[in-house]
């Protein structure tokens, strides 16, 4: 499957995870926007819920590198509202700037890199988590509806070359944060030996497929860094 966006006409389909079709549907009509607005605030909430007990003994600076679920569906709440003054038109007219240009990469990467290191932080010690109804099943699917959630952004919003790299250097800096200074989100076992070096190495490579399927998936908006 090409997930690549670039080049592809905004006429058509933008991409093959998400029809362009299906984006106009949830992203041109106000009761399927605000109800996908709705939809990221409660999971912010969801979110927070799951790292309460361990946030007393996190620095609140480093909050926002810790609770990586809830950045990542509050940075697409953030994004979805963008089109608010957009409604009525279609996602061709959207606003596009060079601020919007760095809120949807870096809400795009945010949201790919979770769903795509819940998925391998769960299944690296599946028995840690499976069969649990929601401990597994749960939090693997809603995650990983972080992807195509994330590819609905391309077909509004453009990136620039600045944006990409700033993406790129949080996502890593975020790394950094979890595994150099012990902020990774809670996990139901221990990082120890072979299985704590491919978490570490697996988070770096998702980190840059995200950040690859960004600068795939999105135009660049002209004249900008």
């Amino acid at each position: 499957m090409d997930l690549s966006l670039g080049g592809a006409s905004r006429d058509g389909g933008r991409s093959e995870l998400v029809r362009r079709r299906w984006a106009r549907y949830y992203l041109e009509n106000a009761p399927s926007l605000v109800w996908l607005v709705f939809a990221n605030v409660a999971a912010v909430f969801v979110g927070v819920h799951f790292y309460l007990p361990s946030l007393p003994e996190v620095d609140t600076l480093v909050w926002p590198l810790y609770m990586d679920s809830p950045v990542a569906v509050l940075l697409m709440a953030l994004s979805l509202v963008t089109l608010v003054p957009n409604l009525g038109r279609s996602l061709d007219d959207a606003p596009t700037n060079l601020v919007l240009a760095y809120l949807h990469t870096i809400t795009f990467v945010w949201l790919v890199e979770t769903g795509l290191w819940t998925a391998l932080a769960l299944n690296l010690q599946v028995d840690a988590y499976f069969p649990a109804a929601w401990n597994y099943f749960g939090v693997l699917t809603t995650h990983l509806l972080f992807v195509p959630e994330a590819y609905l952004i391309p077909h509004y919003g453009k990136t620039t070359r600045g944006a990409l790299v700033t993406a790129l250097a949080l996502v890593l800096a975020n790394d950094i944060v979890d595994y150099g200074f012990g902020y990774h989100p809670p996990l139901e076992y221990d990082l120890d030996g072979t299985v704590g070096l491919v978490l570490v190495a697996g988070s770096v490579l998702t980190s840059l497929v995200a950040v690859g399927l960004a600068a795939r998936g999105f135009e660049r908006l002209e004249n900008s860094a």
